[in-house]
């Protein structure tokens, strides 16, 4: 059977399982609103991990997506009325990244830096996969479904990948490298795609190199107004970085170019990558993430203004072109005003088909899980480990979200099923990143014992350690795990500008009162993606015909 041919039947299922279904009611969250109730709004707008942000604005409403990596569904797509206010509505990659026969986890791989536009009543994706090359999918409706992704270029180390129609019906692609693949970055290339924006038919031209004095240069955004082709930029690296602006009256240059936004006197750190979008009242607003770390890269929101053709993004006071970014600011001029509203965290399992902020580690599996919601509850099957098996970052049917606040404490109410016949199924609760920490539920010969855990290094294939084990009577039990920012800075790391984050565990027989486990954690980043919490289900490695089983009663996100 042809990749296409898998791809199809399994978008198939994904549609007969509507992962993209709005919720009922706008899900409003207990511990990150940004919106400040009295006109305003607060940086960051989405205090969780949509990396890369992009966006785009059809009529009154916006659409948003991110840097999804291996975890699936992927390229989550967030939408809102007013830029501060937003939900998850769908995903475009319902249930396999290509290839999609690829069962393992990819960490860090696969979709990078998307872009996300409209175009004659549709509504393109586009990513660079490093190891691959560029790739797009179109949908009529945002909630999907979307199409079979196409490899519009291929070529390793092709990243940050945005399309731009021009006025004359021709089609252009801007785009980066990635020195990790490619052996080359720090510049901006274009080429020209055939009309139906599926293949590029020129070859790459670089416009911009930016080795001397804007490094790292990627993520690319293409526009055009007044004339001028506008490719805005981040350079610089991605904890410290700044935002840059090329402009010029013809698509391959040459260039001109102004850095129009950085940190300055603010506290936000490598301000840039994201998303220049209008209102319908004729206002300039820009998207951007920040990395901080362990909660990986937040996106704020900053207002923008045109001066003789330059933009200029957050406040310059000092009237130099660049702006500093904002903390707190009015919200924008849309027209009218739009109910509170977040991303989707708290699940209580009465939905038939999994809510969307849920990924999985690797392309999904049908195997893995059996949604109750008439029954109240997710059931999550222990799949076996592979046999090369060293962590649990070699598990794929892990069930995970982003972290959303500076503190949040999260509890899930679970019932343990497992084989009599065999030793060593688990279940549990895990924060999950470059080094993890869980609450482990093990099937044993004296029982079901819970045990807290950490595996330093696990991106390195280390083992974990056991902090402190006890004997569960029940098989029904509660799991905790508390989160907070501790106000500490790291400096710069691996991961960014890093803010020190602390886990602790407890658990409860009857929800009521909680005994600590184990010792605290310090939460690290994944790979290019934020530290995420979530639940999972496993077996050794042996062969059986069947294994057991955990019912997550209700999964819930608090203060």
């Amino acid at each position: 059977m042809k990749q296409s041919q898998i791809f199809l039947i399994g978008l198939a299922l994904a549609i007969a399982l509507p992962l993209t279904a709005q919720e009922a009611e706008p899900y409003r969250s207990q511990v990150w609103v940004a919106d400040q109730g009295d006109g305003t709004y607060k940086n960051p707008v989405l205090y969780a991990d949509y990396s890369d942000p992009d966006a785009c604005r059809v009529g009154d409403d916006y659409y948003l997506t991110s840097s999804s990596f291996n975890c699936v569904p992927g390229l989550q797509i967030l939408h809102s009325k007013d830029l501060v206010n937003w939900s998850i509505i769908g995903a475009a990659i319902p249930w396999a990244v290509p290839p999609a026969t690829d069962t393992a986890p990819q960490h860090g791989k696969r979709i990078w830096a998307p872009c996300i536009r409209h175009h004659e009543g549709e509504f393109y994706i586009f990513w660079g996969d490093p190891d691959q090359g560029a790739f797009m999918v179109k949908a009529k409706d945002p909630r999907g479904p979307w199409s079979e992704p196409v490899l519009v270029k291929a070529g390793k180390g092709i990243i940050d990948t945005t399309p731009l129609w021009d006025d004359d019906g021709r089609v252009y692609m801007a785009h980066a490298y990635a020195g990790s693949r490619a052996g080359f970055k720090s510049v901006i290339a274009v080429c020209e795609l055939n009309a139906d924006a599926t293949k590029a038919i020129t070859p790459s031209r670089i416009v911009f190199d930016g080795h001397e004095g804007q490094g790292t240069c990627e993520g690319p955004k293409f526009y055009k107004r007044n004339g001028y082709y506008y490719i805005f930029h981040p350079a610089g690296g991605v904890p410290t970085g700044f935002q840059t602006v090329q402009r010029s009256r013809n698509v391959y240059g040459p260039y001109e170019n102004r850095i129009v936004l950085a940190q300055g006197k603010s506290p936000v750190n490598g301000p840039h990558q994201g998303a220049w979008v209008d209102t319908p009242t004729g206002e300039d607003w820009f998207l951007h993430f920040q990395d901080v770390g362990a909660y990986g890269r937040l996106v704020h929101l900053q207002p923008m203004r045109w001066v003789d053709d330059w933009p200029v993004i957050g406040i310059d006071d000092d009237g130099d072109g660049c702006g500093d970014p904002v903390l707190t600011y009015r919200k924008p001029n849309v027209g009218k005003t739009y109910p509170v509203c977040t991303p989707q965290e708290s699940d209580e399992f009465d939905s038939l088909t999994l809510r969307l902020q849920w990924q999985w580690q690797a392309n999904y599996n049908e195997k893995w899980a059996y949604c109750a919601g008439d029954k109240g509850y997710l059931r999550l099957y222990s799949f076996p480990v592979e046999e090369n098996y060293k962590n649990l970052a070699d598990v794929s049917n892990m069930l995970l979200q982003k972290t959303t606040a500076p503190a949040q404490t999260i509890t899930a109410k679970m019932t343990f099923k497992p084989t009599e016949k065999y030793m060593g199924e688990r279940t549990g609760l895990i924060v999950f990143g470059r080094d993890y920490a869980a609450l482990t539920v093990e099937h044993t010969e004296q029982g079901l014992t819970l045990t807290q855990v950490e595996c330093r290094q696990a991106d390195k294939g280390k083992t974990e350690t056991v902090n402190e084990t006890v004997t569960l009577k029940d098989a029904t039990f509660y799991l905790r795990a508390e989160i907070s920012d501790t106000g500490e800075k790291l400096g710069q790391s691996e991961g960014g500008h890093d803010q020190k984050v602390m886990c602790r565990f407890s658990y409860s027989a009857n929800g009521r009162k909680f005994h600590p486990l184990g010792k605290p954690f310090q939460v690290r980043e994944g790979t290019w993606i934020g530290a995420k919490h979530g639940i999972f289900c496993t077996r050794p490695h042996i062969v059986t015909n069947d294994g057991g089983w955990v019912d997550v009663d209700w999964y819930r996100v608090t203060r």
